[in-house]
């Protein structure tokens, strides 16, 4: 279903926001294209569609997409897990394209996205655990903001684009 939504806002005819799109499908949509681009720019094709790709295909697809080498970031939550990324795969490129600042991105979605485990490992309300991380919180919504504002640039730019093809 989200492929069909995807779909719609990249052949879109105009300019015009979809009314139907939430503002996290609109960056998931932009995150896809712009991963689809660099892959494609790279002679590698996206991982969609029916046919799954050889193996060897599939390790080309992933080492561009999520980067290779030595892991740039890493954070360690209070639940002990350690999370990490890559600053140099395509993923990573759109990031930094949609939110500016990918290191910083990358440390306050992972606390936020962790903050209901981070609760449960401390037994303690999810709303006192928010309150400790205000600001974190804050500047997610900062940066998921200027994300939706270039998802939507991009978006229509790439329907402009195909309308004129």
């Amino acid at each position: 279903m989200v492929m069909l939504t995807v779909l719609a806002v990249g052949c879109a005819p105009s300019g015009e926001d979809e009314p139907g799109l939430a503002p996290g499908d609109t960056i998931k949509a932009a995150q896809q294209q712009l991963t689809d681009t660099c892959l494609t720019r790279k002679g590698l094709t996206p991982p969609r569609g029916d046919r799954p790709p050889s193996a060897a295909e599939q390790q080309r697809v992933t080492r561009a997409l999520f980067g290779t080498g030595r892991t740039e970031l890493a954070l360690t939550l209070p639940t002990g897990h350690s999370v990490r990324a890559h600053t140099d795969g395509c993923l990573a490129s759109a990031q930094r394209t949609l939110y500016g600042d990918q290191r910083r991105w990358f440390r306050v979605s992972t606390v936020v996205n962790n903050l209901k485990p981070e609760a449960a490992f401390r037994d303690q309300p999810l709303t006192e655990i928010r309150s400790r991380h205000r600001t974190d919180l804050a500047e997610w919504r900062r940066l998921r903001t200027r994300a939706l504002i270039n998802a939507k640039a991009h978006l229509q730019s790439e329907s402009r684009r195909a309308a004129a093809r």
